[in-house]
């Protein structure tokens, strides 16, 4: 069970709050690991996309309520805002390149099609020009060449496009460009107004589109109707502090917008197939088993 706290801790980079003075970051993993004992507690970077590759060691990653293991040549994919946490085997070595949203949008723009791809945090094992991307990345990166930061840009645009290749090799077939610029601004704004309950017509006014072409947009690029999405991105918050925090189910309730928390706990009893309380009681049980 993964340790609770009274609130998940939102880092920019682990156990810091300020922000970063480059135009990317890369460290080895035993640089910021050692310091906490080899253990990351659970914890999520608003605006900060993160890659890490094992060169050798190995561990646990936790990926929302996910426990992936890792051995040499795992790579992790962790996007901005998803709960992480690692448990590394002490003298594990490998690097961690971190990248801004400003940075990702930027790579992104000519490919907008790889966003939803990378949008989910996962764990691959990496092939050999992924290796030697990652080493590439950390040379320049402490090196100090000139030139460092338009050839920074190009080896994480580089391995961002072979991570999304090999876990999709078709990610952006049939995909239309501005359908996909939509459903990206459309959750970004479910990132910022999800706790206020908007509706889908609150969304599509604020995109200047009507509720029928949004639902249609997200049903054809990620799979459900808009106001799905808007349901699930409320729960998905919901379970990050039941399995995260220590607040009470009412606490979570009004925190994300509830004014009756028995209403709450019937609707992520719809969601999750157990009410609130069900849900942590059993997150506990499987972790002592």
């Amino acid at each position: 069970m993964p340790e609770r706290r009274a609130t998940i801790h939102s880092y920019r980079l682990f156990g810091e709050s300020a922000q970063l003075a480059d135009v990317m970051h890369c460290e080895a993993i035993d640089e910021r690991s050692a310091r906490y004992g080899w253990e990351l507690a659970p914890h999520r970077h608003g605006d900060l996309h993160q890659i890490l590759l094992v060169r050798s060691g190995g561990g646990v990653a936790r990926l929302e309520e996910r426990a992936c293991a890792l051995g040499p040549l795992s790579l992790v994919n962790v996007p901005p805002g998803d709960v992480h946490g690692f448990s590394f085997e002490p003298g594990t070595e490998g690097h961690v390149a971190t990248l801004t949203r400003e940075m990702l949008d930027e790579i992104l723009s000519s490919a907008p099609q790889l966003r939803r791809v990378l949008s989910q945090a996962f764990v691959i094992v990496a092939d050999e020009t992924m290796y030697l991307l990652v080493a590439q990345i950390w040379r320049e990166y402490v090196g100090h060449a000139a030139a460092r930061a338009l050839v920074l840009r190009g080896l994480c645009a580089t391995l961002l496009g072979c991570v999304a290749r090999a876990v999709s090799q078709d990610a952006g077939a049939g995909l239309d460009p501005p359908s996909s610029d939509l459903l990206h601004r459309f959750e970004k704004l479910l990132e910022t107004h999800f706790p206020e309950h908007w509706k889908v017509g609150d969304y599509a006014r604020a995109l200047a589109v009507t509720p029928t072409h949004l639902s249609r947009v997200t049903r054809a690029l990620a799979g459900a109707s808009a106001s799905r999405m808007i349901d699930a991105r409320v729960m998905r918050e919901a379970r990050r502090n039941l399995a995260y925090t220590d607040q009470s189910v009412t606490t979570i309730a009004y925190a994300l917008g509830y004014s009756d928390p028995a209403y709450f706990s019937r609707v992520f009893a719809r969601s999750a197939g157990v009410p609130p309380r069900d849900f942590r009681k059993r997150l506990t049980t499987h972790s002592a088993s």
